[in-house]
């Protein structure tokens, strides 16, 4: 029972990433990156607002604020260099490039916890990463001329985000799932809103907000949405399985 409730909440994270992608790429658009990512802290904060407050006492513990600060940090870096692809790339190539994410993660797993992977899971997923490196291009004499916008961003965001998933999967397992996304949207949100005090931007920042609510919100609410089924599906179940039928769901969308 507790493995099918991992899965749903994993394939229900895979619905609200892609269809949050959607709105963050026309959000990145309109608004800029900076600036989408503090209304996905400040809307997500507000709803979990009545939820944390039963796990607010784990954070008095100096090792999971760490953790959780630490988290914080690195998911500004990731969602900063994931939204920069998505303003700048095809959709349709972006998403695919951000699925490296997933074996990354898995492999993370496998190293730090010694999660299973059998020889015949490894293979499928390396096939799998061979797979999504092949999607993305257009043609092999692509790789020759020119990549497409973006795909750099996509590929360092990859990388950066495996951390995330797997220090959110720690943080699930170690503080709780609501903290695990709370802490890091407070942190990201303070250094995105003070990065656009500094350039002066408070001003049109509001303004957009009412201006494009009708994607800014979708937006912050799937994207919270995703995260917290994510935390929840890594609560009880192994990275690499939750990653496993995340990386398959993804594949089997994109087929269709």
């Amino acid at each position: 029972m507790i493995i099918e409730l991992s899965v749903i909440f994993a394939f229900l994270a895979m619905i609200c990433w892609g269809f949050g992608d959607f709105f963050i790429q026309k959000c990145t658009r309109k608004i800029g990156d900076l600036e989408s990512l503090a209304y996905i802290g400040i809307v997500g904060i507000v709803v979990l607002i009545p939820f944390i407050i039963k796990d607010f006492n784990t954070i008095f513990n100096s090792k999971n604020l760490i953790m959780l600060g630490v988290l914080g940090i690195i998911t500004f870096i990731a969602a900063i260099l994931d939204f920069e692809a998505l303003k700048k790339g095809k959709l349709s190539i972006i998403d695919v490039i951000l699925e490296i994410e997933l074996p990354l993660t898995i492999a993370l797993g496998f190293i730090f916890l010694k999660e299973s992977l059998s020889p015949l899971q490894f293979l499928f997923v390396f096939l799998i990463l061979i797979g999504i490196i092949f999607t993305a291009t257009k043609s092999f004499s692509h790789w020759k001329t020119k990549l497409e916008k973006g795909v750099i961003f996509a590929i360092f965001a990859a990388i950066v985000m495996s951390f995330v998933n797997f220090l959110t999967g720690i943080s699930a397992r170690e503080v709780s799932p609501l903290m695990a996304i709370w802490i890091p949207w407070i942190i990201f949100s303070i250094i995105s809103f003070s990065i656009i005090i500094k350039r002066k931007k408070a001003k049109k920042f509001i303004k957009d907000g009412f201006r494009f609510k009708s994607i800014i919100i979708p937006m912050a609410i799937l994207d919270t949405a995703a995260w917290i089924f994510y935390a929840f599906a890594m609560v009880k179940e192994e990275i690499s399985i939750i990653n496993r039928q995340i990386l398959i769901g993804m594949r089997v969308w994109q087929n269709h």
